[in-house]
């Protein structure tokens, strides 16, 4: 097969250690035990996916059976057995894909098969793919061999997921953790690629996909074969045109949108944001870069351009430093939890773009903006011209339109006034537990009165004041509900206290009992004698009675 005809991932695939991208403390570990002839009995390497774990795995099986030996190890003239290794097609290592081989069967034929020694090589290896994915029984039956194998016979396991992968399986290996590949060094490399295949790419399109990447060099490397492949003759593929091929758009738009938010402009925020949603950009990625622009916002004095991992260029940068200066953190903060609540709000509606735009509406009036009417004088004001002062004033109070400029503290005092007057006006007098119950009713509050009801017993009350002691099923917000309720509904603050004593009996309880009390009584009636008497397999289960009228 023509190497060029690879994509890029197979094609510069690390073939030695010396090849392998951020992991040299492993790789020198690793080169170290095999020198010192303390190979442990199996291998685990975890990490992300596209960092090099199936590729580690294969350059180990190489050091281990290489004509060579390790301090020679083949680089590019490979000898019989790393041909074959680098081929997968090598006898005594052999390669498993452990999402298709997950029975306590597989892992049965793969120990039996580990009874014969190597044919061609010093070591018999086992290179187990996705190995979390073996079930619970394929790893109680690969325990004792992991233990204590054969001297021939080594394991490798690679895992994305390696809280699956059983403790007594996890302390049998020798674990290596492999780590991100840093956004700088993975930008060197795919540059130092793009420049090998006479690809024409910016460096800001290349830093967007060291960003989509999160720090998996295959990943790197599969959408830069991506964008080498959208290459047309000997232009430059800049950063527009790569965000419209991978759809993600250009991070100052979603700057600006959120300064038009600030100063409370809401014709031009919902612009802007079709304009993005033109771009063909996804309504859950708009949100998730929208949380991202918060996160830098909230905490861009604490980052360096490097932290960002490319997602930011310099002049992006200094921008939300600079609005980050001027804007408070408690809003940020609040932005931030209701943008999390808004991603839930996308699985339920049908049209998830409506859904955004009114998640921006809502942000404009959540900060607090002051009326249209109130910023158009503002603006007159800082031209300096008197007669425009004057003739805007007047006409806004021609137009009846004063009450509109009052400032945010005055309408919070005149609202909270009204409320507390309207409050004492209709104050209502709760004078007993059964009372309290009733208001409840009358004020369709059916969850505070079920709770009264079923779930407490009454000790002591008093205007101002009541003693409960409670069972398990009572709800954990109870207390707080119904002190909200009381100071509605009384104007009045009531201390609700929990005692250790039992007190009465609940509302439900009662009730109960007196339908016992009331059957009972009916059974020993004349009539349900008579009843008995023609229906011996007859049972009372329950009686009404008329209004307070008792059974005779």
């Amino acid at each position: 097969m023509n190497k060029n005809s690879k994509v890029l991932a197979l094609k510069y695939r690390p073939k030695t250690f010396d090849d392998l991208l951020g992991q040299e403390v492993v790789a020198e570990t690793i080169i170290n035990s095999i020198n010192a002839n303390k190979i442990p009995n199996a291998y685990l390497f975890t990490g992300i996916r596209g960092i090099g774990k199936t590729t580690i795995a294969r350059i180990v099986a190489k050091s281990l059976n290489c004509k060579n030996g390790i301090e020679n190890l083949c680089k590019e003239n490979f000898c019989e057995n790393c041909d074959a290794i680098a081929n997968s097609s090598h006898i005594d290592v052999l390669e498993i894909d452990a999402a298709s081989k997950t029975g306590v069967d597989d892992v049965r034929d793969l120990i039996e098969f580990s009874r014969y020694g190597p044919t061609s090589s010093k070591f018999k290896i086992f290179i187990i793919d996705e190995v979390h994915m073996l079930s619970k029984q394929a790893f109680n039956a690969l325990l004792k061999t992991l233990e204590e194998p054969p001297e021939y016979l080594k394991f490798v396991f690679a895992t994305t997921e390696i809280k699956k992968i059983p403790i007594t399986v996890v302390s049998r290996c020798q674990r290596f953790d492999l780590s991100r590949i840093k956004s700088s060094e993975l930008f060197k490399y795919i540059k130092m690629i793009k420049d090998k295949e006479n690809g024409k790419i910016s460096d800001d399109a290349l830093k967007l996909i060291i960003k989509i990447s999160e720090g998996s060099v295959r990943d790197a490397l599969s959408l830069l074969d991506r964008a080498l492949l959208s290459l047309n003759n000997d232009e430059e593929l800049d950063l527009k045109t790569i965000q419209k091929i991978f759809g993600y758009f250009d991070k100052s738009q979603l700057i600006d949108l959120f300064e038009l938010i600030l100063k409370g402009d809401e014709k031009k925020v919902i612009e802007v944001y079709r304009k993005i949603f033109d771009q063909g950009v996804d309504p859950k990625v708009f949100i998730n870069d929208f949380l991202e622009i918060l996160y830098y916002l909230k905490n861009i004095n604490f980052l360096t351009l490097e932290s960002t991992n490319f997602s930011l260029n310099d002049e992006e940068y200094n921008k939300i430093k600079d609005i980050s200066n001027n804007i408070d953190t408690g809003i940020l903060i609040l932005f931030w939890q209701f943008t999390i609540k808004t991603i839930d709000e996308l699985d339920i509606v049908s049209n998830q773009n409506l859904s955004i735009e009114m998640f921006l509406q809502r942000l404009i009036y959540m900060n607090g903006n002051k009326p249209k009417d109130e910023i158009k004088i503002e603006n007159i004001v800082e031209n300096d011209n008197e007669k425009k002062i004057e003739q805007a004033s007047s006409k806004i109070i021609n137009n009846e339109t004063i009450n509109q400029i009052k400032n945010v503290s005055q309408e919070k005092k005149i609202k909270v006034e009204s409320q507390i007057e309207t409050k004492s006006i209709n104050k209502t007098l709760i004078n007993s537990f059964e009372n309290l119950i009733e208001i409840c009713n009358t004020n369709k509050e059916m969850k505070l009165k079920y709770e009264l009801e079923k779930n407490v017993n009454l000790v002591k009350f008093e205007i101002g004041r009541i003693e409960i002691s409670f069972n398990d099923n009572l709800d954990k917000d109870f207390v707080k509900d119904l002190s909200a309720k009381l100071l509605e509904w009384t104007n009045q603050r009531w201390i609700i206290s929990l005692s250790k004593n039992k007190g009465e009996m609940s509302i439900k309880e009662k009730e109960k009992n007196k339908q016992i009390e009331i059957l009972e009584k009916a059974k020993k009636t004349n009539l349900y004698k008579i009843i008995r008497d023609f229906f011996p397999d007859a049972e009372l289960k329950d009686i009404k009675t008329n209004s307070k009228d008792e059974v005779k």
